[in-house]
């Protein structure tokens, strides 16, 4: 006598067995139920649930040149740096404002920067912190606002000293995922333009 035996699938929402109890010959699962069967009690792997990761959390943004992130510097007026804020590629010249103003440095009589920070707010804030900002103003302001252009040259040594980290390889073209790698190789960076000065002076 031949026992004809069907296997026990898992529970669908319908709380039934996936072989009929009638005609326990027919092996083949209702294709119903079996349908959802992995619906139940959250077999799947649950989206968007715990804590979020990404590019966000590590400096990088999508821009028009790509996948990359943007390097804020602090020199001083011989165009040494002094720090380096990182923010993603897409962000504007301003997320890296309040970290470069918040560094414990002397306050300088003037600011040096491009028209990527030109904007009222900052302008006003280093106006009550009594620094001169020199910093030309973009094409699409109403009301333009011209520095000195003689006292704008200056700005130069922060141009070479972009310049000298971007001929790093391990700086030009991030190779690594979180910003405390890539701060390390940057400030390596700063660390030769300094040693550099201080053999010059000696």
């Amino acid at each position: 006598m031949e026992l004809a035996r069907c296997p026990v699938p898992a529970l669908g929402r319908a709380r039934r067995l996936g072989c009929h109890a009638a005609n326990p010959s027919r092996s083949r699962p209702d294709r119903r139920v079996a349908a959802h069967d992995r619906q139940h009690h959250g077999s799947r792997p649950c989206f968007g649930s715990g804590r979020k990761r990404g590019a966000c959390a590590q400096a990088f943004g999508r821009s028009r040149g790509g996948f990359m992130c943007k390097v804020h510097a602090r020199c001083d007026s011989l165009g040494l740096p002094l720090d380096f804020p990182l923010t993603g590629g897409e962000a504007s010249d301003y997320g890296g404002v309040d970290s470069l103003m918040a560094m414990p440095v002397p306050k300088p009589p003037a600011l040096f920067a491009d028209k990527g920070y030109d904007g009222d707010r900052f302008r006003e804030n280093l106006l009550l912190h009594n620094i001169l900002p020199v910093i030309p103003p973009r094409s699409n302001r109403k009301t333009p606002e011209y520095p000195d252009y003689r006292r704008y040259r200056d700005r130069n040594r922060v141009e070479r000293m972009f310049g000298f980290l971007e001929h790093q390889r391990p700086i030009a073209t991030r190779f690594e995922k979180t910003p405390l790698s890539y701060l390390s190789f940057l400030n390596l960076a700063a660390a030769r333009l300094w040693l550099k000065h201080f053999v010059n002076r000696a």
